[in-house]
C-alpha cells in the first residue's frame, strides 16, 4: 500500500473526516498506512459524527458506481487516444437492474453481436489474444483505468510478437463472457477488464481475468485474476506488467488458472518481459 500524507484521493474514507488528535490516540499514526476504518474517534460511547457521515458518502459512492451508465464514447475516445482499434459488441442483458438480478444473461452474447464476431472472424483469421473491457459493478473503473492498462500490455506483448483482435466493448458483461467469445473467436487467450464490486473505500477497483484457450467448460479455477487496479491499489502500470508476466508464462506452459502460479518460472517471466522492454526501449530511442 502507497503511503499516504494529507492528500487524499477522492474516494478516501479519510478524506472527509476530521482526525482525532495523535496526543490522545496512538492508532492515529497507523492510518497513512492503510483505507480501513481504524482510529475513527469516538463521542462519549458513540461514534463521532464526521466519521458517521464519512461513512454514509462512501456508502452512497459505492452504491453509485454500481448503477452508473458506462459512456461507450468517452470509452472507446480513450482507447483510440492510445492508438487501440476497439468494436462494441452486446450481451444478452437489456439494462443495469436485469444485469443486477440475471447473472446468466451477462455471461452471454446477443444474437446479433455472435454474428457479427462470426462474420468479423472469418476476416480477422485467428489470433492470439482477445481482450474485452465492460462496466461490470463499476462503470467507472473501466472508464478511469482500462485503457491505460491494455495500452501498457499490449504494449509489451506485440513487442513478444502476440497477434490480438480490436479490443471489444460490451455493456454489462460478466467474467464468463470471455468464454464465449474467445471460444467464437477461436483465440488462444480472453482477457476480460471489467469493473469490480465496490467496496466502502474503493468504487473505481478494476479486475482483470484471463484464461488459456476459453471455451464453455471453462470455470473460474481455469483464470488467472489481477485486481485492485486503480491509483491506490495495484496501478495500471504494474497490473499491465504482472498481466504480462503471466500471459507470456501461460502461454509458454499452455494452460491458466490455478496449475499457473505468480512464483512458477518467474525467472522466465521476468526475463521474457525484460526483453520485450528492450524491444520496446529501441523502438522508441531516437
Amino acid at each position: 500500500m502507497m503511503m499516504i500524507d494529507t492528500a487524499f484521493p477522492v474516494s478516501d474514507p479519510r478524506a472527509t473526516e476530521a482526525r482525532p488528535d495523535p496526543a490522545e490516540d496512538p492508532w492515529v499514526a497507523l492510518r497513512q498506512h492503510t483505507f480501513a476504518r481504524i482510529a475513527l474517534g469516538r463521542a462519549g460511547g458513540s461514534q463521532r459524527t464526521a466519521s458517521v457521515l464519512a461513512f454514509r458518502l462512501a456508502h452512497a459512492r459505492a452504491r453509485d458506481a454500481v448503477h452508473a451508465r458506462l459512456d461507450l464514447e468517452a470509452l472507446a475516445a480513450r482507447f483510440s487516444a492510445h492508438g487501440l482499434q476497439t468494436e462494441r459488441i452486446a450481451t444478452a442483458v437489456s439494462d443495469r437492474p436485469a444485469f443486477l438480478m440475471r447473472p446468466d444473461l451477462g455471461r452471454q452474447i446477443a444474437a446479433a453481436s455472435r454474428e457479427t464476431l462470426k462474420a468479423r472472424a472469418r476476416k480477422w483469421g485467428r489470433r492470439d489474444l482477445v481482450i474485452l473491457v465492460s462496466d461490470g459493478h463499476s462503470a467507472n473503473a473501466a472508464l478511469r483505468h482500462a485503457a491505460e492498462t491494455v495500452a501498457r500490455l499490449v504494449e509489451i506483448l506485440d513487442a513478444a510478437g502476440w497477434t490480438r483482435y480490436p479490443v471489444l466493448l460490451v455493456p454489462f458483461g460478466r467474467v464468463k463472457l470471455q468464454d464465449e467469445v474467445g471460444a467464437l473467436l477461436k483465440a488462444r487467450h480472453a482477457l476480460m477488464l471489467l469493473g469490480e464490486r465496490p467496496g466502502l473505500s474503493a468504487p473505481d477497483s478494476l479486475g482483470a481475468y484471463f484464461t488459456w484457450r476459453p471455451g464453455p467448460a471453462r470455470t473460474d479455477a481455469d483464470r488467472n485474476c489481477v485486481s485492485n487496479i486503480r491509483p491506490e491499489g495495484t496501478s495500471p502500470a504494474a497490473a499491465a506488467q504482472k498481466l504480462a508476466e503471466l500471459l507470456l508464462e501461460s502461454a509458454r506452459l499452455g494452460l491458466s488458472g490455478v496449475n499457473l502460479k505468480d512464483e512458477q518460472g518467474a525467472h522466465n517471466r521476468v526475463a521474457s518481459a525484460s526483453v520485450c522492454q528492450k524491444k520496446i526501449q529501441a523502438k522508441t530511442s531516437p
